[in-house]
């Protein structure tokens, strides 16, 4: 694992401000910063589209971390030292007939008051892609900022009759009495993890198809239940001929390559997320496919590699 490092104070952060004089003015398409970043995987199209950046602390990253050993990786990565953007990301996958969304984003609850995160919707409508064409979400794990998109007002009203939203059985199950005895969230965020939960299940129950272990949604596409993030949390892998990708959803986060073993505060079993975690990373290693995460920056595409102890990731070089 990597050593505390010997920079003398914290590498301040870079400040942007808030209008640049590069910026258009313009949405979707023209948007300065790209939001989407297509990919083929064989037969398969794959989209991975940006949700934005919510604010979070850095302890989150790892609260059974050394504080110092903590502070030192931030710095190591030029990020502050107490709070910074967590990228969120979800992904669009064409397969045959179906077009299946895997998770749903934030949403744009106004009492959360983060402006800069819930842009899915709108940038699923830059892309052109209707609402109303998604026959299955796949749920990684029922956290807010996976379903919470599908709370947003009028939304219901605008995707498929059909729509089929598959998430393991256990993830249910847990969110009917869930647990919140390990985790190490910031104050407010069990109620609203609660709240959101309780509010997309009373909304979308009839829309579930639960599975048990695993379930293959489309040709090619299938979720796996992996559980520590939450009892039901998945994976979902995409494969066609000899390429393949894995969206990892929250079993793994930035510094999970180089610390695979700290302990993210969103976790509901974070030893067991732990044991996730580098068993993923090795299997990912070992067969060199790609690899998506919810919270791993923008596009998040790239490939896993063995460190010594740890792990290293290497992102993909842009095809445009």
């Amino acid at each position: 694992m990597s050593q505390p490092s010997n920079h003398p104070s914290p590498v301040r952060q870079l400040q942007v401000p808030p209008e640049s004089a590069f910026h258009t003015g313009k949405k979707g398409a023209e948007e300065l910063v790209p939001s989407r970043y297509a990919v083929k995987i064989g037969d398969i199209d794959v989209m991975v589209v940006s949700d934005g950046v919510l604010p979070l602390p850095t302890v989150m990253m790892g609260h059974n971390a050394d504080p110092t050993v903590r502070a030192n990786w931030m710095v190591d990565q030029f990020l502050p030292p107490d709070a910074f953007d967590w990228p969120l990301n979800a992904v669009v996958v064409h397969s045959g007939s179906q077009t299946i969304l895997l998770d749903a984003g934030l949403g744009l609850d106004p009492d959360l008051n983060l402006p800069r995160a819930g842009q899915l919707l709108q940038r699923l409508q830059h892309a052109d892609i209707e609402l109303a064409s998604v026959t299955d979400i796949v749920l990684t794990h029922m956290h807010m900022d996976h379903v919470g998109g599908l709370l947003v007002e009028g939304i219901k009203e605008r995707l498929h009759p059909n729509l089929r939203i598959h998430v393991a059985a256990a993830e249910v199950a847990f969110w009917e009495s869930p647990d919140f005895t390990k985790t190490k969230m910031p104050d407010g965020f069990p109620d609203a993890l609660k709240a959101t939960a309780k509010n997309f299940l009373s909304q979308y129950r009839d829309k579930l198809v639960p599975f048990g272990e695993e379930v293959e949604v489309a040709p090619g596409v299938v979720a796996r239940r992996t559980g520590g993030h939450t009892p039901g949390h998945s994976i979902i892998r995409v494969s066609s001929g000899e390429l393949a990708l894995t969206f990892a959803g929250d079993a793994i986060f930035a510094v999970g390559f180089d610390q695979p073993n700290w302990h993210n505060g969103f976790e509901h079993d974070p030893e067991e997320a732990a044991r996730v975690r580098i068993d993923l990373l090795r299997k990912l290693a070992g067969t060199g496919e790609l690899l998506v995460a919810t919270h791993l920056p923008f596009p998040s595409l790239g490939r896993v590699a063995i460190a010594g102890d740890a792990f290293r990731w290497v992102p993909v070089f842009w095809d445009y």
